[in-house]
């Protein structure tokens, strides 16, 4: 992958980390095309989140994205019981939006530069005695069932992975998430991480 290229984009309603893994449901024509697309020449799209509008584009209305957002694979696919496409997206890269438009298809597009070390399969960060209390949290919470379908790998000594998906699962709302998603330091991350789950735990 390089640093830089043009890629589709998918606006949704969830921020997404590398390493990360997503259900989707694909039913309008315009993504119905991209998947396919990227089925056939085995290239992914960005998932980004959305300031403003709905994930389904209404008449007369915009889809506003922030500008930081997650590459992602698909891994898997199958026609699900409702007859609709679904498949499985792994996140692998954060990037960075340069500038967008729409195409004629009606998939958004952009020029992103992609992020030199907030990737899937960069040297690990070991994790020391401080955030031991974060990693049991983490592994915690992958044993719920509906994270645990996911199959995600996690590395649970590396700070990269504990910061992608504490971030992810966290009930915290989705401009905090984000906000995680664009800090480039592991380190501020996982320290905002930390702040956050006490400022839940208060809450209880």
């Amino acid at each position: 992958m390089s640093d830089s290229q043009e890629i589709a984009l998918f606006p949704l309603q969830l921020v997404m980390f590398p390493g990360g893994r997503l259900d989707l449901q694909i039913f309008e024509r315009r993504y119905i095309d991209l998947v396919t697309q990227c089925m056939r020449t085995e290239t992914g799209f960005g998932i980004c989140l959305l300031k403003k509008g709905m994930e389904t584009v209404q008449p007369g209305t915009q889809q506003t994205i922030h500008r930081t957002g997650t590459f992602a694979n698909i891994i898997d696919w199958d026609q699900l019981s409702n007859g609709l496409l679904g498949i499985t997206v792994e996140g692998s890269a954060k990037f960075t939006i340069e500038d967008c438009w729409q195409s004629e298809g009606g998939v958004l597009m952009a020029n992103v530069t992609f992020s030199e070390i907030d990737s899937v399969g960069k040297q690990a960060i070991p994790i020391d005695d401080d955030f031991t209390a974060l990693s049991e949290l983490l592994q915690n919470l992958e044993s719920h069932p509906l994270v645990e379908q996911k199959n995600l790998i996690i590395d649970y000594d590396n700070l990269w992975d504990l910061g992608w998906r504490l971030a992810e699962l966290i009930p915290v709302e989705n401009g905090k998430k984000q906000d995680l998603l664009e800090m480039d330091d592991p380190w501020e991350r996982i320290e905002n991480i930390e702040q956050l789950v006490s400022e839940l735990a208060d809450e209880f």
